[in-house]
């Protein structure tokens, strides 16, 4: 299998199955020398972490990162860092009538159809529990970029917005509600909205809207490997997601050139940032902020057709435990990809400079 890797050059390949007895990684060109915060790595995690509140899957997982090499005495060695994730709270039995069943817009079809096989515990490779390695990845990345601060948060849930722009948001208020809304009302309508949507067994999709401040000037390359093209591929990997903008984005094809060219000041910065931080593929020294779209997801408590492996349409109903909305839990994994796509530019930086 190709592709369980990204970043070229602080590089992460991950492993492992949401069944199998544990998840991990290795991380290849991490800087030697580097003090590792422990706690901050897991505070990442726990953000993440199945079974957190009520409004999440009730799968209860302690997902306790385990480094086994790369590390000395708490700081980095410049090898390579590897790590594990062991699986704790894995309800095989709750897949058994899928064995041989595909759901509905799940990778159950293209997976075994592609490969001729497939893990159908949880989803096996496909599972978002994958996205507990980036985590693990993303936050040793910002410890790495720790002048660069990046904030992600909860900014829609169904048809639930949260109207203010980033600029008039405390973001320190972010992790005050368990849907990670930094507005207490409009959380607390998403928070309703996610329990009567479990209570029906379905699941409702959301966005998240990242702002990442303190950004240098000059990462990004002009042509192939644009800043913004590399988020926008970073954010689509992350299961669920089904679109990104950056900066003024689908808004600004309604625009015209004069309302939407971002006009200088004499020092650099721009009078408005339409451009989202990133001009010609490279930052710009201003506050780069994008949404990124997450679907409902797939599993749903309720009866519903699908195919299965003879080609019959059958009836079936999802079991187990199952997010009725995935946007609270994918902060941290937003913000922890969104730091993978900047400090392997930050390093390309700093070895032509």
């Amino acid at each position: 299998m190709a592709g369980n890797s990204f970043g070229s050059i602080f590089k992460l390949t991950t492993f492992g199955e949401s069944h199998g007895a544990a998840i991990g990684g290795i991380i290849d060109g991490c800087p030697a020398g580097l003090e590792l915060d422990m706690e901050a790595i897991q505070n990442d995690l726990n953000r993440r972490k199945p079974g957190q509140s009520e409004i999440v899957t009730q799968r209860k997982e302690p997902d306790t990162v385990e480094f086994l090499s790369g590390l000395f005495e708490g700081k980095t060695t410049g090898t390579p860092i590897g790590f594990i994730i062991k699986n704790a709270n894995q309800k095989s039995k709750d897949y058994s009538h899928i064995k041989h069943v595909y759901r509905p817009s799940h990778a159950d079809y293209t997976y075994e159809k592609k490969y001729g096989i497939r893990d159908y515990r949880g989803g096996g490779r496909s599972s978002a529990r994958e996205t507990a390695c980036r985590v693990v990845a993303g936050a040793i990345a910002k410890q790495v970029i720790s002048s660069i601060e990046i904030h992600a948060f909860t900014s829609s849930v169904g048809d639930i917005f949260l109207e203010k722009p980033y600029q008039a948001l405390d973001f320190s208020k972010i992790e005050s509600n368990i849907v990670r809304c930094p507005d207490a009302e409009v959380a607390n309508n998403m928070i309703e909205r996610i329990k009567s949507i479990r209570k029906e067994g379905n699941t409702i999709g959301g966005t998240v809207t990242c702002v990442i401040q303190n950004v240098p000037v000059g990462l990004g390359e002009p042509v192939f490997d644009k800043l913004h093209a590399e988020l926008g591929k970073a954010m689509l990997s992350i299961n669920a997601v089904k679109g990104f903008e950056y900066g003024s984005g689908f808004c600004g094809a309604k625009m015209t050139g004069t309302e939407h060219n971002d006009l200088f000041n004499k020092d650099g910065s721009t009078k408005t940032n339409l451009s989202g931080g990133i001009q010609g593929g490279i930052s710009n020294g201003m506050d780069i902020y994008f949404r990124i779209a997450f679907k409902p997801v797939a599993t749903i408590i309720q009866k519903q057709n699908a195919l299965d492996s003879e080609g019959n349409i059958v009836e079936m109903q999802g079991k187990g435990r199952h997010d009725p909305c995935v946007v609270p839990r994918a902060i941290p994994i937003v913000e922890a990809m969104a730091a993978l796509v900047l400090v392997d530019f930050y390093l390309l930086n700093k070895m032509y400079n």
